[in-house]
């Protein structure tokens, strides 16, 4: 007899039981946010990538003739200037009252500056400015903007860096083409785990992930060796694409946003590169895609390391004289 009543004891427990499981289930999936609550968040909030790439690059021309650079002590009076390049090469030379700060640490030191004038990120190149000044954005310094071509273009003794990255490697390669661009696949999107369903932390949380993950790049010579190697987006007008070429296989991808869903293109278990003119606005493009959960990098110097003479002929953009500012020294 206390056999049965135990038996029928362990089965008036199993819907208890049962229950109990499927609430704590489904208490950690919703604990869980995912790429769909991040991308109605950033289209609802306006931070489509198209949207953050708007304005984003300044020149380092004088006030005079309508820039940012005071001749009387070459400073940037009107940014808060964020130089993220070692201490090593912020001491031998740097902007005239700018800050020197990590890559990794460019929110969490932003968010101690007044608000009463924008942040400009100075980087070597004006590329990895690029991830910085993403990362701004889309924390709430919509104003923040890249130094374009970096500290090579403010004075000689820093535009080596460029002057030795462009060239024309892929004249004459087998593998830069001038073919029509295939069609696009589509895939899902990406997974990943979060700790958070609210839409502002978990977009915080997945911009300190890619922070955190630093430059994701590849040469421009690597590239080209083997394209196959990788998903390759050319990121600029189709126009272009045919009339200068580009890497064997690679898709033509003029705009790349959540609203249009072009992030459909993207295959989220393959790394992809993408590529540009500069090397520049791909730095922001890759930063936004990583922090979507994509596996992207950037071609160091874009097509300026490719075919820097016919973009140079056709007024493209591409890395010319530097100017000659005076910089400071020391910490």
């Amino acid at each position: 007899m206390t056999k049965i009543i135990r038996y029928f004891f362990f089965l008036a427990l199993i819907p208890t039981i049962y229950l109990a499981s499927c609430t704590k289930d489904n208490t950690d999936t919703a604990a869980t946010g995912n790429f769909t609550v991040l991308k109605n968040y950033l289209v609802s909030q306006n931070m489509d990538l198209d949207t953050v790439l708007k304005n984003w690059i300044v020149d380092a021309k004088i006030i005079q003739a309508g820039g940012i650079v005071d001749t009387n002590d070459y400073s940037i009076p009107s940014r808060h200037v964020l130089d993220i390049r070692s201490a090593a090469d912020f001491t031998a030379g740097h902007i005239r009252n700018a800050i020197n700060v990590p890559l990794a640490n460019v929110v969490t030191l932003a968010r101690t500056l007044s608000t009463d004038k924008p942040i400009l990120v100075v980087c070597y190149t004006g590329q990895v400015a690029g991830q910085a000044v993403m990362a701004l954005r889309l924390s709430g310094f919509k104003t923040a903007q890249v130094l374009k071509w970096g500290m090579a273009t403010w004075n000689p003794q820093f535009s080596a860096v460029w002057e030795n990255g462009h060239g024309n490697i892929a004249v004459g390669s087998p593998n830069w083409v001038t073919t029509p661009a295939p069609t696009f696949n589509s895939y899902g999107y990406p997974t990943w785990t979060s700790t958070t369903t609210d839409p502002a932390a978990l977009l915080e949380e997945r911009i300190n992930a890619t922070l955190a993950g630093g430059l994701k790049i590849v040469t421009a010579a690597d590239a080209l060796a083997n394209p196959a190697a990788w998903d390759v987006m050319n990121y600029w007008g189709a126009a272009d694409y045919t009339a200068f070429g580009h890497f064997s296989g690679a898709f033509q991808q003029e705009f790349i946003t959540l609203h249009n869903d072009e992030v459909k293109h993207f295959n989220p278990s393959k790394e992809t590169l993408v590529y540009c003119y500069t090397g520049q606005t791909s730095s922001m493009a890759t930063f936004y895609l990583n922090m979507l959960g994509y596996n992207t990098k950037g071609v160091k110097f874009g097509v300026n390391a490719l075919k820097y003479d016919e973009l140079k002929a056709a007024n493209k953009s591409v890395f010319k004289t530097p100017s000659n500012y005076p910089f400071v020294t020391g910490k």
